[in-house]
């Protein structure tokens, strides 16, 4: 036997339920130099703060909309990435709410991302999941050539984009 339920009675569908406090996202294929410097600084973070409290390092890679879980999951969002910044190679840059925002989608789009930070951000968006808190610690690239490193200019500047995201939790812990 089937049971017909009126859509007046039937409850909602529940959004999705926050399950972390700050996910730090590493984009990037580390077969291509600088390309994935985002999955090296998590790496990095990753080691030096293990266990750390309310917190999820996560290697993203070359992007696929199975993140989408994961970004519409999470109250704050800090991704690392390659950005076409118009800096010196190794130069470090946070955009924060907004300006992430405006950046993913205005920025240039030279990247090897099966899809693109926008597309995620946009498709959260239209589930009014967005995270609350986002942000993007850019690092201007100097090469996409293969290569299972970083180029001397962007490894000076892992350091220092571990930093920022640091100082993004701190802050956004307080």
């Amino acid at each position: 036997m089937i049971t017909i339920t009126d859509r007046a009675e039937s409850a909602p569908p529940s959004p999705a339920t926050k399950t972390r406090q700050i996910l730090v996202l590493g984009l990037g294929n580390i077969l291509l130099s600088d390309e994935g410097a985002g999955v090296h600084v998590v790496k990095q973070l990753a080691d030096a703060h293990p266990g750390m409290p309310d917190v999820e390092f996560m290697d993203g890679g070359t992007l696929s909309f199975t993140l989408a879980d994961a970004i519409v999951t999470t109250d704050s969002l800090i991704v690392v990435d390659t950005a076409a910044l118009g800096a010196e190679p190794g130069a470090v840059q946070v955009f924060e709410g907004d300006a992430m925002d405006h950046f993913v989608s205005t920025g240039a789009k030279s990247s090897v991302h099966e899809v693109s930070l926008s597309d995620l951000l946009a498709i959260a968006a239209l589930e009014g999941l967005l995270p609350q808190r986002r942000a993007l610690v850019g690092i201007q690239p100097q090469d996409f050539d293969w290569g299972d490193s970083p180029t001397e200019a962007v490894a000076s500047a892992l350091p220092i984009a571990c930093e920022r995201v640091m100082e993004l939790i701190r802050r956004w812990q307080a």
